[in-house]
Parts: C-alpha cells; structure tokens; sequence
C-alpha cells in the first residue's frame, strides 16, 4: 500500500482512482481551479458528474488551494491535467514536492521548444523548481485506455513507462488488478511520441464520417471504411516516422500505446466528433463553436507540433514529403481549408510502390 495523489479531477485522472484504491492504497484526488464544480459535487455524495458514477468510498478529495495536504507523504504524484495545464501543475505541485517521489502522468500531449519537439514529462521537468526537478522520477501511461471503461472496471491494457527502469515493478504492483493489466517498457520516447499523435490522427480517422454525411446516402449503402481505415494507417506510419526520428522504439508504435491507442480513439469522443464536422465541409472556425467548452486534444497537438516538424524540416533533420497527414491537419484547422486528401501521398515512407496511372486502356 501507498499515499497517492492523483492532480486533475477529469475522467481520466478520476478513473485511476478506480484500480489506485482497489489495490488498497490511500488515494488523494485534487481538482485543478477548472475541476471546482466536479471537487463540490464529489465532496457532497462522491458522485462523478462526468463519469456518471460514484467514486471508490475510501477516495479523498481535495480542492486546487490544499495541494501542500494533498500532497504530503504521497509516494506517487499522477498528473491528469489535459495537456495545455502541463505548465500550471509544474507551479501548483513544484514548491510541495520531495525528493524520492515518483511523478505519474497521465496527461498526452508535445509541444515546440526552440524549434525541437519536446514530450511532456520532459517539459514539466523544465518547468519544476530546479532544486527538485532532477530528485524526483519521472513515469507515466500510455495505451488503449478510455476512462469510462476504465472507472467501469472494464478490462483494459496498458504501458507504465519510465527511463529510470527501477521504479516501474513497484508502480505496476501499486496499480494492477483483475482488470487493469500493465506491461513496463524504459522507452519514454516512443511511449510519449505515439500517444500524443493518437489525438490528431484519430481526429483524422473520424473525417470520414462527415465525408459520408456530405456526400450523401449510397444506393447499396456504401460506407467510408476504405477511407478510414487508409488515413489510419497513414496516421500509425507517420507516428513511427517521428518516434525514429526521436529516438524511440519502433515496436512501441505497433504495440498498446500506438495501435492500440489510436485505435481506441477512433471509436468516440471529441476528436472524433470534431473530425465528423471539418469532414462534413464546415470550417474548423465554425466547427469549434459547435464545442464550446471542450477541449480538442488534436487540434491542440498539431498546433503544438507543426512549428518543430517545420524547424525539423528546415535543418534537413525530416524530409518535406515525410508527414503529409499532419500536415494537412494543420492546414485544415489553421487556415480553414477544406478536408481534400491527397491519398496518393500516403505511404512514401513504406516499403509501397507508388501508385501509378492504369495504362491497360
């Protein structure tokens, strides 16, 4: 057993709880200065409002203002801000931390530091007090692992990963249980680079659905899966261009944290539901009043990312050709283009020929 605090009272974060207290640890969760209407409404009858069910009983809740209680004793310190809150948990944990504790991050996401891509354990160590940045261990989570199925118990396999090997059998006897299965890999970068590119690409998997809706019902009830299934793939070849580049391991993108992942983000949520409205020919200006209040994690990781790819590309470090669905994103969701794929483009990378112009007529 040991004291744990959880930070960011999200579904993601919250559904931790679930197998963190069924393993018989003290378990803390603090909402963020967002999190205050779920921190109320869990402190009056330990109701999830948006996992739409109750918490574990044994689950204490704290509010953004009592971080330095919530924080004290803990062995494990998990991080279930969204990704744009990576700088504001460096300030509101920083001043409270020890050293010998153990940082586990949930939270997906790069970002662009001085022309590099920079995954984000690596920037929440920049941005902690640099008297504790380098006395603490850095972790965390990546895989196939949608927060209700989890909070529901349902069976869900993933990655705890972290360059500092040692820790990873402890976290992984602090977390597992019947459903909650957990493989350990020392590849931080691989692990992070393919779970911060499932967003964009699962953003892009879900165009096809408002492709469809665009173009209108098929006499024989024709679907898009063709579409889909060649932009996931584009999306899964791409992420292993960039994990190379970084320095990860190829086999993590064909395993849980990249497969896995992005394919169970293809199935629902807002990046979906996003990617149904740019498909549907609405442009991204418009598509976003449609989610007022929601959080893209996508769009968010390609404007993030972009300004390092083009550095990238710049320094000759990444060949112009080598992300055109990214790319594309990008050009959707900044200058409001249309969704215009050019899938003859996809796969330059792979051992594929080109396609060619049918001759036989």
């Amino acid at each position: 057993m040991a004291i744990m605090t959880i930070v960011g009272a999200g579904v993601m974060g919250s559904a931790l709880t679930f197998p963190a207290a069924d393993n018989g640890n003290e378990v803390r969760l603090v909402g963020t200065h967002l999190d205050e209407p779920i921190i109320t409404r869990l402190r009056k009858d330990h109701y999830h409002p948006r996992l739409r069910r109750p918490l574990h009983s044994s689950v204490k809740v704290f509010s953004h203002t009592e971080m330095a209680k919530a924080l004290q004793d803990a062995e494990v310190v998990g991080l279930g801000v969204n990704s744009q809150g990576v700088h504001w948990a460096a300030e509101a944990i920083g001043p409270h931390l020890r050293a010998g504790q153990t940082i586990l991050m949930v939270t997906k996401g790069m970002e662009s530091t001085d022309g590099k891509l920079q995954i984000l354990p690596d920037v929440l160590h920049d941005h902690l007090p640099a008297a504790i940045r380098d006395r603490v261990t850095y972790a965390a989570i990546g895989g196939p692992s949608i927060a209700g199925e989890l909070a529901a118990r349902r069976q869900t396999s993933v990655v705890f990963v972290s360059r500092n090997a040692d820790v990873l059998p402890k976290l992984r006897s602090l977390f597992m249980t019947d459903y909650y299965h957990i493989w350990t890999s020392i590849d931080m970068i691989g692990v992070e680079v393919c779970v911060a590119l499932k967003n964009p690409y699962a953003l892009a998997v879900g165009l096809a659905a408002g492709v469809l809706e665009k173009q209108g019902e098929d006499m024989a009830n024709a679907r898009m899966h063709n579409y889909a299934a060649a932009v996931f793939a584009q999306g899964l070849a791409e992420t292993a261009v960039l994990v190379q580049k970084l320095g990860g391991g190829l086999e993590t993108v064909f395993s849980l944290p990249g497969a896995g992942d992005l394919y169970v983000t293809t199935q629902g949520g807002r990046n979906s539901r996003m990617g149904r409205l740019l498909g549907m020919g609405m442009p991204y200006s418009d598509a976003v009043e449609e989610m007022p209040g929601e959080t893209i994690e996508g769009v968010d990781a390609v404007v993030s990312i972009m300004p390092a790819v083009e550095a990238m590309i710049a320094r000759s470090d990444l060949e112009a050709d080598a992300l055109p669905l990214l790319r594309e994103l990008h050009r959707i969701v900044t200058r409001n283009a249309k969704v215009e794929f050019d899938f003859n483009s996809f796969f330059s990378k792979l051992p594929l020929s080109p396609p060619t112009k049918d001759l036989s007529t």
